[in-house]
């Protein structure tokens, strides 16, 4: 597993501008080195500036290079002190693989996907997620395929939650929903690959009717991305045929995040809603 300084670093990677990014880079890929190395040496080795250096710094939260060296050297001595087994990541399905090994290539793969998924989603888009879904009038959920177990598993967790939302399976319906929101309203569209051409299309009918739109996709530069007024990317990485498993399970952890983003952002007030739905299924539980 990461240490927690470079857990740190990529909960913040995504925040960063390019030239400092090229500095996390470099100090995730050599932490070892970083005790021994002086302002200039970083900033040379990185290709910038020093002051983008002690930028990148500033921005994990330490206030000069000698505090951050100081958690470096504190966090490889806990890495090393740990004597964990080496965990072997990004593994791909070929046809000499054996059944019993399948079990921890699927473990290990997702782990490190979700891991990943800290990088490079922003803490300032996630917040502004949040605001937008917690102030909408109305929340619709686009989605085709292997992305309809998101939608569905969002879809609950808001309506546990009090808010206005509906996710419809025919596209067509999609659509018309879409062309039908406010300014007032929202629009969430999940697609993996960014392309799935009904989704884009509802994403892009919602935009025109002035609703906030928001898309979580695995690809920034992907297609759904033009139509977004808030992009959540999950990861930059495609294992293997369509990555459809592994896609799912950091998109089901991105829409915990959102579920739980927005019980804190008003406690008393969610905790309530869910005391109240609970409350209208209770009974429905199995009794003998």
């Amino acid at each position: 597993m990461k240490n927690e300084l470079i857990l740190k670093i990529e909960e913040r990677y995504a925040d960063m501008r390019t030239s400092e990014q090229k500095v996390a880079d470099y100090i995730m890929d050599h932490m070892d080195e970083i005790p021994k190395m002086s302002l200039g040496k970083i900033a040379s080795e990185c290709n910038v500036s020093e002051p983008t250096v002690l930028r990148m710094v500033k921005a994990i939260g330490y206030q000069g290079l000698r505090e951050f060296r100081t958690a470096v050297i504190s966090a490889i001595a806990v890495t090393k002190g740990e004597h964990q087994n080496p965990v072997l990541y990004g593994y791909s399905l070929n046809k000499d693989d054996k059944v019993q090994d399948i079990p921890r290539k699927v473990v290990t793969t997702t782990a490190k996907i979700l891991e990943d998924n800290l990088k490079n989603i922003s803490v300032k888009t996630y917040e502004n997620v949040i605001k937008a879904i917690k102030n909408a009038q109305m929340i619709d959920i686009y989605s085709v395929e292997n992305s309809n177990v998101i939608a569905k598993d969002l879809l609950t967790k808001l309506l546990y939650l009090g808010f206005q939302c509906r996710h419809m399976d025919d596209t067509y319906h999609q659509r018309i929903a879409a062309s039908n929101l406010t300014s007032k309203d929202v629009a969430i569209g999940i697609s993996y690959s960014g392309c799935s051409e009904d989704t884009i299309k509802a994403m892009k009918a919602a935009k025109k009717s002035g609703a906030t739109t928001i898309a979580v996709t695995n690809f920034k530069d992907s297609v759904i991305s033009k139509y977004a007024d808030l992009l959540i990317c999950t990861s930059q990485d495609q294992l293997f045929y369509g990555d459809a498993i592994f896609s799912r399970a950091s998109q089901i952890v991105l829409v915990d995040m959102i579920y739980m983003g927005l019980i804190v952002s008003d406690y008393e007030k969610y905790a309530k809603c869910l005391d109240q739905s609970a409350g209208v299924i209770k009974d429905k539980a199995y009794k003998e």
